[in-house]
């Protein structure tokens, strides 16, 4: 009887540590969930204590009237979050351009993504121009790499609405596991020869199905600064069985999926239930 007491009371025990273990790996109910129209899933949040950890970490800015919500650590506008693992963001174009006198403005885009990584199935890195070279340097899996396009014109007649081919508008694509990269341009004429109908290049790394080229580009890309990027997400660096070992880290509870493996790059996902 006395050792039936006993085993009642361990199993008690335990039954109120795992509960305990569990709770304090959950977002607490106060978490703010939404910025504007975008809902702000976990391990996404807005506040300490509502994120996994602080990559995770949403910024809601409330001062032009409306909500817009920031990826904290890389200050980009998110557009959307799949649980799926997939995050929707706004990315920056660079661009370098020139007048008769020469180089008037350039910009040299840099990202960090810390543990998120560019999803290589679905951006490609492109360039819209007529008298320039594109370089994309990045970071993949502890590794350098280097690409680029180049494109040429002498003449808006022999561009082509609709095809990158590489007159007007030229891609690549990117390799798995990127995480940092740099765009960067450089010219061979100064667009001397081409200044009336393209005075500026154009480089970016962005989702492939959000833009289609057209000879409009060419003059100020229409006056677009920003052009969307699918990032992929996962957590930690573990994969599901390791993670499953601690659940106080542990991030797919039944309310947030089931945990599969992440295939660009360490860590692991959470599967929408």
């Amino acid at each position: 009887m006395a050792l039936h007491r006993l085993l009642s009371q361990q199993l008690l025990l335990f039954g109120w540590t795992i509960l305990a273990v569990t709770a304090a790996s959950q977002p607490s109910s106060s978490c703010i969930n939404s910025c504007g129209s975008l809902s702000i899933p976990y391990p996404f949040g807005t506040s300490e204590g509502c994120y996994f950890d602080e990559s995770f970490l949403i910024t809601c800015n409330n001062t032009s009237g409306s909500s817009t919500p920031f990826l904290r650590h890389c200050n980009l506008t998110v557009l959307n979050i799949s649980l799926d693992g997939e995050l929707r963001v706004s990315n920056f174009v660079a661009r370098n351009c020139y007048n008769n006198s020469g180089l008037v403005d350039s910009d040299i885009f840099h990202l960090s993504l810390l543990n998120f990584s560019i999803s290589y199935t679905k951006n490609k890195f492109t360039a819209v121009v007529c008298d320039t070279f594109v370089i994309f340097n990045g970071l993949s899996r502890g590794q350098n790499y280097t690409t680029g396009c180049l494109s040429l014109c002498d003449h808006i007649n022999s561009v082509v609405n609709g095809y990158c081919s590489g007159i007007g508008c030229c891609q690549t694509s990117i390799p798995e596991g990127v995480t940092n990269f740099i765009v960067g341009l450089g010219s061979f004429n100064y667009h001397s020869t081409v200044l009336d109908f393209n005075p500026c290049g154009f480089g970016f790394v962005g989702e492939e199905d959000a833009y289609n080229f057209s000879f409009l580009d060419l003059k100020f890309l229409q006056n677009r600064t920003t052009i969307p990027l699918l990032l992929d997400w996962a957590v930690g660096n573990e994969s599901c069985q390791d993670a499953k070992r601690n659940l106080t880290s542990y991030a797919c509870k039944a309310a947030y999926g089931e945990c599969y493996n992440f295939n660009n790059g360490p860590g692991y996902r959470c599967n929408a239930p």
